[in-house]
């Protein structure tokens, strides 16, 4: 089946899936993935660093394999590799502890603070250079210690349109056999792919200082899949380590693509001969301590502190990540999710003792909270000995449904069959103009608790606008009308 088969639902996302929904991936998710990443991806060029061979990429089985042959540890790759990270971390000190250029300093000062920001920014290349130098010195003289990265094909495939059908031993096999037979990979594959690559912005936008557009980055994605389709390239997404080495290269803007593509094709053209005698430790150096100070040590302290709850996202991300990145990403998701459909079905209710019993929901009512409400409700008034009336203060409450409309109208012939009164004060108007539209029987409406209570007590002056539009004060009318 051909591989740009897989890019296509890439394209269909970005427009038929609205980039807020990928703004449910909270915090916790993105510093639980994150976490999860540097260890994974850390931990899997340990192989490359040792010249360990014929390790398995699935991480528990990394771990095993990797332990199990510590003893087949090439010398060459282990020295190499450890002082390429020596070195990538004095470049990174350096940098961070060269001090600020003055205009008053003179020009040779300036100069040389030039070249050490220059040679500490450029360090991933330096180390990669420097690496390939000493393998280039050994294989010369006949004797080579380390594991290299070996031959890379020159050039890009020749660009063609994408085949609608395979022909094989048994047959041709049609364009929608093999949409049939992706079944529904043709969604999951890509979703959980757009999942991780906006989990990989965020976590470095977070880091960074900057915003992302979901939906510009879907729409980026989907575009690079249909382009590279045209060249038989694998599906890509967002990828962490790749990323990672980007940010540690001071990279800041999405110039550093264009540079970076740029460089890739002209490598392919004239420098894969060079690639041939890079060391695969240094490779893995550069790519360790680039997710190294990715790992974030104080969020479970802050978290603690702040919102105890939102741990268990943050766990069940993290843990699950170290068996499929993606399936970590969506059960963290999820969890983010209940917590928050939680807080809506379970909203706290503020009751006020008075010569009217009050409560006020702390938050919106939509449909699953309307038990909670009927609950405190008829607990708290129908309940006691006698029944009591009440008020349900809908300051903060912005809009509802038609179920709450519904709850409400079965509150109210509740109140009235045990002789008490249900009253509802501070409407949003919103609120206001779906109860009218509802035209619900012998519901009491009022602007303030003061007017409700004169109204229990049956002084005169004082009227509900009970339903109709004709008993809506003016100003409520003219927001009405707006």
């Amino acid at each position: 089946m051909p591989r740009w088969l897989d890019s296509l639902p890439s394209l269909v996302f970005p427009l038929g899936c609205p980039g807020f929904l990928l703004d449910f991936i909270s915090c916790p998710v993105i510093k639980g993935f994150t976490s999860a990443a540097a260890i994974i991806i850390g931990f899997g060029q340990i192989k490359n660093l040792l010249g360990l061979q014929h390790i398995s990429r699935q991480f528990f089985l990394q771990v095993y394999y990797t332990f199990r042959n510590i003893g087949e540890t090439r010398v060459g790759d282990a020295v190499l590799g450890l002082v390429c990270m020596v070195l990538l971390l004095v470049l990174k000190l350096m940098r961070d502890h060269v001090p600020p250029v003055h205009p008053e300093m003179p020009t040779g000062v300036r100069l040389s603070h030039g070249l050490v920001w220059t040679a500490t920014t450029a360090r991933n290349a330096l180390v990669v250079s420097f690496a390939a130098l000493v393998a280039y010195s050994f294989q010369v003289t006949g004797y080579q210690p380390f594991v290299l990265t070996g031959k890379t094909p020159e050039g890009l495939p020749d660009a063609h349109i994408p085949p609608f059908s395979v022909t094989t031993a048994n047959g041709t096999i049609s364009f929608t056999e093999m949409v049939q037979g992706m079944g529904a990979g043709l969604a999951v594959v890509p979703l959980m792919g757009l999942l991780e690559s906006i989990a990989v912005a965020k976590s470095f936008a977070s880091q960074n200082n900057y915003r992302i557009d979901a939906n510009q980055e879907l729409l980026a994605i989907g575009l690079t899949n249909i382009l590279g389709s045209l060249f038989s390239s694998y599906p890509v997404t967002g990828s962490f380590g790749r990323t990672a080495v980007n940010a540690q290269s001071g990279v800041c803007t999405p110039a550093g693509g264009l540079m970076t593509g740029a460089l890739v094709l002209l490598s392919l053209d004239y420098l894969t001969s060079l690639f041939y005698y890079i060391p695969k430790s240094a490779l893995a150096a550069v790519i360790i301590m680039a997710v190294v100070p990715l790992f974030d040590t104080k969020i479970v302290g802050t978290l603690w502190r702040v919102k105890r709850l939102d741990l268990l996202p943050l766990c069940v991300t993290f843990l699950l990540c170290f068996w499929e990145v993606q399936y970590g990403i969506l059960a963290g998701t999820l969890v983010s999710m209940l917590v928050l459909l939680h807080s809506v079905a379970r909203p706290k209710i503020q009751v006020s003792e008075g010569p009217m019993l009050v409560l006020q929901p702390a938050s919106g009512l939509h449909f699953p909270a309307i038990e909670t409400l009927r609950e405190a409700l008829l607990s708290r008034a129908l309940e006691t000995s006698p029944p009591r009336s009440a008020a349900l203060d809908c300051t903060h409450i912005c809009s509802i449904d038609y179920t709450v409309v519904l709850g409400l109208g079965e509150l109210l012939e509740d109140f009235h069959k045990r002789g008490a009164t249900l009253a509802l004060i501070g409407l949003q108007v919103p609120v206001l103009r779906v109860l009218l539209s509802a035209d619900l029987k012998g519901v009491l409406y009022f602007c303030t608790l003061e007017e409700a209570e004169k109204y229990l007590k049956q002084e005169p002056g004082t009227q509900p606008y009970n339903g109709s539009e004709d008993s809506v004060p003016e100003h409520k009318i003219a927001l009405l009308k707006a």
